[in-house]
């Protein structure tokens, strides 16, 4: 269930030193035989854009949306790190292109971890050398553990469907919003389909998977998500693989969400009977974000005064007699009125609250529009681990 669970595919993770714990921090994924397939990627929208973000764009123009492999560290971002942050992120390209005999244009980097520190390349000159001796059919786990940095298990999936196969892993636990964030991704298919599409297909794929999800409400500076498609599968219909890209994305993103950093609940927020989608996603947005509605839910409370008042200040179209919510399928608000719950639904509804992973429902009753985003809790856990900067 990992990127070489894709047939023409390998990987391989190790620890090179960027880490003072000594955890793995340096993956390689690459196609089997070093050539180039084709390869997109979509990017965070964040302007304070990191090195290896940039260069990754500069070698998918260059290529005309070719790659043959990604190299990626964790433990540090090499981001606000100027001219010699773009130096070495172009190094570790040349360096894993040297190992590969490819060109350098056609590998991609990707950092994640602490911004503003220099990479510490005497340790990741010696270590590209390594993960690429080690790159292995069976790599793919150990890939996706050198990525970790806040994240407390690897991220991996894999989708199968219609004669082809996509793979994947990724990291991500905190600053998930709003177009991506904090987050890497590497896809892996043996579909075949150009660049183009393959960029059309992944862009879509993000859209209903890691651009719905929130965590914090705060957008890092490196998030990326690349996909490799070596096409040994032969021609698959585009609609097909869009299909198994969403599903695969969808299914890191909840991964990401149920390991957020100090969550204890994963909550899957669906609003229908806005104006219109975008009202839908602005009053969803605005509630995943709200830290008293987020305290609630650690808290296991479902306050629906707090829903209401979010929705009610969102800016859309609001009437509070036409708005509806429901936790786990019980109603707790209805048509302008609190809803008593009868005794066996009281405890259907602690014991959704309890659980850990709540469906919250929200119909605005204005008209059809709807969105759906994946958001968590915030606890004292959340607090401490972000209250450290070294």
């Amino acid at each position: 269930m990992t990127v070489t669970s894709v047939p023409g595919f390998v990987a391989a993770g190790t620890a090179c030193g960027v880490k003072p714990s000594g955890a793995a921090d340096l993956a390689l994924v690459a196609t089997a035989d070093g050539s180039a397939v084709t390869a997109a990627g979509v990017f965070t929208s964040n302007k304070m854009t990191a090195a290896p973000v940039l260069v990754c764009r500069e070698h998918l123009a260059a290529t005309g949306g070719r790659a043959a492999a990604v190299v990626l560290n964790s433990g540090n971002a090499n981001a606000a790190t100027g001219a010699q942050g773009m130096d070495d992120a172009s190094e570790m390209c040349a360096l894993t292109a040297a190992e590969l005999g490819c060109a350098t244009d056609e590998v991609l980097v990707c950092s994640t971890g602490w911004i503003g520190y220099p990479l510490p390349m005497d340790v990741i000159t010696l270590g590209i050398p390594v993960v690429a001796a080690t790159l292995d059919p069976d790599g793919g786990q150990a890939a996706a553990t050198a990525i970790m940095t806040t994240d407390t298990v690897p991220r991996t999936t894999l989708v199968e469907a219609g004669g082809f196969t996509v793979g994947g892993i990724a990291k991500g636990a905190a600053m998930l919003e709003p177009n991506m964030a904090t987050m890497l991704a590497v896809l892996t298919t043996d579909a075949e389909v150009d660049a183009g599409t393959a960029t059309t297909l992944l862009r879509a794929a993000v859209a209903t998977s890691f651009n719905c999800l929130t965590v914090d409400g705060a957008e890092s500076t490196n998030d990326t998500v690349l996909l490799l498609a070596n096409g040994s599968a032969g021609p698959t219909d585009p609609t097909a693989l869009g299909a198994a890209l969403a599903e695969a994305c969808g299914d890191l993103a909840v991964q990401m969400a149920d390991d957020a950093e100090g969550a204890t609940k994963t909550v899957f927020l669906t609003v229908n009977g806005a104006a219109t989608d975008a009202e839908a996603v602005k009053a969803a947005r605005d509630t995943a974000n709200c830290q008293l509605v987020k305290c609630s839910w650690y808290g296991e409370d479902p306050y629906w005064g707090r829903i209401a008042s979010e929705m009610g200040a969102a800016g859309i179209a609001f009437d509070p007699a036409t708005l509806t919510i429901s936790y786990g399928g019980t109603l707790v608000y209805e048509l302008g009125e609190p809803v008593e719950p009868t005794d066996g639904q009281a405890v259907a509804l602690a014991q959704h609250m309890a659980g850990r992973q709540l469906d919250l429902v929200v119909d605005l009753g204005q008209g059809h529009g709807s969105a759906r985003v994946v958001t968590t809790d915030l606890s004292h856990a959340y607090i401490d681990e972000n209250m450290r900067t070294s």
